[in-house]
């Protein structure tokens, strides 16, 4: 998304990013291991990494995985997190210039990510890395909106304290447009997972202050922002928690 800065919106908020961002459901790595062949020794570069929530399930599956994130707040909280484990190398570079040699990878996972990156300049780069007959697999955690009181009132809540809400939704991203620019016209696939938190009170707070258009304690609209947030949380929560859900997204194919 030109001139929305992705490189620097999250610097500040990678704390509650790490405590409150959701994970990915298992049948996602499960269907990956039976289409792609994820699993032991595949080289994966996973791009715009973030703090590794997606860079850990593939290690858990037996993957070698580049993590490529360009943040460096985002990127030292992945090392922090998994530095150590079989498999893990962290890189600073970005979607259109990894760093990564010709051919070395066999899968691309961008997860959450991709709705950041300049297309025309990605496609040339993973190109460039994905070994002959290699995928690409973009993944989003999409909110669920209509389905409940919880739902509805909580995309009440960013519309209207959400300092660029509209402009940086992924959920406004045209992904059928941009999977054809990025694979091809038809050399791809859009596959569905159900996915959801729980989150209580301090929890939602963390997982709305995880998102780079939320105001930040001390900025204008931070308090109006709580009040909405508590007032819809004691409206809608049973036995103290509420559901958030997702639809996580997998557009799948390789790059004619």
């Amino acid at each position: 998304m030109p001139g929305l800065d992705p490189l620097g919106r999250f610097s500040d908020r990678v704390g509650d990013y790490v405590k409150y961002r959701p994970t990915y459901p298992p049948a996602l790595v499960r269907f990956l291991e039976s289409r792609v062949g994820l699993g032991a020794g595949t080289a994966v570069a996973d791009v715009g990494s973030g703090t590794g929530i997606f860079t850990g399930l593939l290690l858990d599956a037996g993957a070698s995985v580049f993590a490529v994130e360009p943040n460096d707040e985002m990127r030292k909280a992945a090392e922090d997190a998994l530095a150590g484990r079989p498999g893990f190398t962290s890189v600073k570079g970005t979607a259109e210039a990894t760093g990564l040699a010709d051919g070395s990878v066999s899968l691309i996972t961008c997860a959450q990510a991709f709705h950041w990156f300049r297309t025309e300049e990605t496609r040339a780069e993973f190109r460039r890395i994905l070994a002959p007959g290699g995928f690409c697999a973009l993944i989003w955690n999409t909110a669920v909106v209509d389905r409940t009181d919880f739902a509805i009132g909580y995309e009440r809540v960013k519309l209207e304290h959400g300092t660029d809400f509209k402009q940086v939704r992924h959920e406004g991203v045209s992904k059928s447009t941009r999977g054809d620019k990025l694979f091809g016209k038809g050399s791809w696939q859009r596959h569905v997972f159900d996915n959801h938190q729980l989150l209580d009170l301090p929890g939602l707070r963390g997982r709305l202050l995880s998102s780079s258009y939320a105001p930040n304690q001390g900025r204008p609209g931070y308090l109006p922002m709580m009040a909405a947030l508590e007032e819809l949380f004691a409206r809608t929560q049973q036995d103290g928690v509420v559901r958030m859900e997702y639809e996580t997204e997998l557009y799948l194919g390789r790059l004619a």
